[in-house]
């Protein structure tokens, strides 16, 4: 009988990632991290009139119209909302975590003075501007 040969298996070589190989996989998942915010113009107290300019971290991203709503993606961190009706400006800061959606009110409307006299001859009508944050999904 022949001898027979002797098979040695050897292990694969390992081969170790390099620090910016690291940093890749690190840059894609952060990537992949998002949350949401609603923005609502849903407020039973809300005038009706004047549109609502929405504007997230100095860049604009909707106009609202009474009984309307907007949805956005963005990633985690801190961020600033600020909404303006041409007469009145809000803003708020706000930190979101990862998955995190927020929901903030937004509405045009009655306050002091609205209505007087003063403001008939003046030929308009304050507006009050609201923004608030209802809570988190």
């Amino acid at each position: 009988m022949p001898p027979r040969p002797v098979v040695t298996e050897t292990a694969p070589a390992v081969v170790e990632p390099t620090s910016a190989d690291l940093d890749h996989v690190v840059e894609q998942l952060k990537s992949s991290w998002t949350s949401r915010i609603t923005v609502r113009r849903t407020s039973p107290k809300d005038m009706g009139v004047r549109e609502v300019y929405v504007f997230l971290d100095g860049q604009r991203i909707g106009l609202l119209h009474n009984t309307q709503e907007l949805t956005v993606e963005v990633p985690p961190g801190p961020h600033t909302l600020k909404v303006d009706n041409t007469l009145f400006r809000k803003s708020l800061d706000f930190t979101l975590a990862v998955g995190e959606h927020a929901i903030f009110t937004t509405a045009n409307y009655a306050g002091p003075g609205t209505f007087s006299i003063l403001m008939f001859f003046m030929g308009g009508n304050l507006i009050y501007l609201l923004l608030e944050r209802e809570g988190t999904k």
